[in-house]
């Protein structure tokens, strides 16, 4: 059964960083591609950024480049997201997903991805 475990949410001022974690289980991590999606409330998921596990590029929305680094950790199938220079604009739920159809032209389709975690919330004040 796969799992998805998202932690390192919170609430923040402008400015400031928080780091995400997703831990994955479940799965053979080098297998799939792996990103990481927000919500806010009364707004779509949108794709923050995508890694592909067996290594590659990275991608990032536009609203997050400079701002934000995806990682992972490939020995303890773990996925990061770092987040500098946080906005209140960036508040939501964050959450991590997989996915074996990867395609890095369609890297934010939400519909690509087969597996979700439960998701984290960051809260980030003005």
């Amino acid at each position: 059964q796969v799992q998805l475990v998202e932690s390192g949410g919170g609430s923040v001022q402008a400015g400031g960083s928080l780091r995400l974690s997703c831990a994955a289980s479940g799965l053979t991590y080098s297998s799939y591609a792996m990103g990481w999606f927000r919500q806010a409330p009364g707004k779509e998921r949108e794709g923050v950024a995508a890694i592909p596990t067996a290594g590659g590029s990275t991608y990032y929305s536009d609203s997050v480049k400079g701002r934000f680094t995806i990682s992972q950790d490939n020995a303890k199938n773990t996925l990061y997201l770092q987040m500098n220079s946080l906005k209140p604009e960036d508040t939501a739920m964050y959450y991590c997903a997989a996915t074996f159809n990867y395609c890095s032209g369609s890297w934010a389709n939400v519909g690509r991805y087969n597996y979700w975690g439960q998701g984290t919330q960051v809260t980030v004040s003005s």
